[in-house]
């Protein structure tokens, strides 16, 4: 007779499941930081630039990148 066992996989399955979520909620939230970052960045006048050694087109080059573009 052949030993058949059923394991209960709904906790499995919902840790799985919360864990997708936190990893997007982490993908999303640095997106989300990126994007601010940018505006942040855009908004520095060019004597800020220069005391940080950033050149104008330095900024808009990372100003214009898209969020999901690290």
């Amino acid at each position: 007779m052949a030993n058949i066992s059923l394991h209960d996989t709904s906790q499995a399955t919902l840790a799985g499941a919360v864990a997708a979520f936190a990893a997007i909620g982490e993908v999303v939230a640095t997106w989300r930081r990126r994007a601010r970052e940018r505006r942040e960045l855009a908004t520095l006048d060019h004597r800020t630039l220069r005391d940080l050694g950033i050149s104008p087109t330095d900024v808009q080059f990372e100003a214009d990148k898209p969020f999901w573009r690290g």
